[in-house]
């Protein structure tokens, strides 16, 4: 009796070894939760600004439309690269399908994604890349483009010369570099008349930004234009205009949209700005990472399109889709 006893035991724990491990290899296959669904692990580069909320809209809908599961995360402000690193180390640890990351810092998480590709993660950036090839395809706005756009809207607006400043989120991330770059190349190839005195970054905080705006102002009293390259940036650059009594006499042109500079843009306070399609930057993120898990073809990169808008054109069938609040 008693080794009937123990060999039924052992029958039952070998039983229950099996379930434990079917469910811990359903989840390596990359649901979360304990769930059926595929799992796609979004990051992007902050919270703070209404464009990520116009991403996560996006993502959202992709994921209902393709029947994965996904989440949305980001630190509390776009300075925060080691915290984005650690989300992406929780989010590799999860197991997921895929990874989609828009990098605060271009290669401080290249480390990370090696790890992804090695372990047959693929990597969708989007808004901001990496500099690697890891990524199967970013979605973004071709930012060099988008932002030699508003320097051909600045010097347009300023008569051809004069002194201009910019104020850019950061010069670790691909967007930060990139609309930096797409502004100041375009003066200095196509307007000699026109002198940039000051590039200085902000971090996408409005505050920030805003010291460093009057601190420029302050040290070029001649100064006639102002380049905000994301709604902090552009933000900033806007209070500190007026907080200088300055209103009329700097033209500022920002990036993205938010309702306080679309509220600038309709009063003439902010002259325009670059707006891009954050819902469709959010969706193709989600919908290229179940394209790549399933094996099917994905572009090497997304490009989600940009344009300029201003007072005449805000509330255009065109552009009003591409704005946020």
């Amino acid at each position: 009796m008693k080794t009937k006893k123990f060999g039924l035991i052992g029958v039952s724990l070998l039983a229950a070894a099996m379930v434990l491990g079917a469910c811990g290899k359903k989840n390596d296959n990359a649901a979360a939760g304990g769930g059926d669904k595929m799992y796609i692990p979004v990051i992007s580069k902050g919270f703070q600004h209404q464009f990520w909320q116009a991403v996560k809209q996006g993502a959202e809908k992709a994921a209902k439309e393709t029947g994965v599961e996904i989440t949305f995360e980001g630190p509390e402000t776009e300075s925060q690269v080691d915290k984005q690193i650690e989300m992406l180390q929780a989010a590799l640890d999860k197991k997921p399908a895929a990874i989609a990351f828009a990098a605060l810092d271009s290669k401080a998480a290249i480390p990370l994604l090696e790890k992804a590709k090695a372990s047959n993660i693929p990597v969708v950036g989007f808004d901001s890349g990496v500099d690697s090839d890891i990524p199967v395809t970013t979605a973004a706005t071709d930012n060099l483009a988008a932002a030699g756009l508003a320097a051909d809207k600045m010097a347009e607006l300023i008569g051809g010369k004069g002194e201009v400043a910019v104020i850019v989120h950061d010069q670790t991330s691909r967007t930060g570099i990139d609309r930096r770059d797409g502004f100041v190349k375009r003066i200095e190839e196509k307007y000699p008349d026109i002198k940039i005195v000051d590039i200085q970054y902000g971090g996408g905080d409005q505050l920030k930004s805003t010291d460093l705006a009057k601190a420029i102002m302050q040290a070029h009293p001649n100064l006639k234009g102002f380049f905000g390259a994301n709604e902090g940036s552009a933000i900033g650059v806007l209070n500190a205009v007026g907080e200088l009594k300055k209103d009329g006499q700097i033209v500022v042109i920002g990036y993205d949209s938010g309702k306080q500079q679309m509220d600038a843009i309709r009063s003439g306070k902010m002259a325009g700005a670059i707006t891009q399609d954050p819902i469709g930057i959010g969706y193709w993120s989600v919908k290229a990472a179940v394209q790549a898990v399933k094996g099917e073809k994905v572009e090497p990169s997304i490009d989600t399109g940009f344009h300029w808008y201003d007072k005449t054109n805000i509330d255009s069938d065109e552009i009003k889709p591409l704005l946020y609040e």
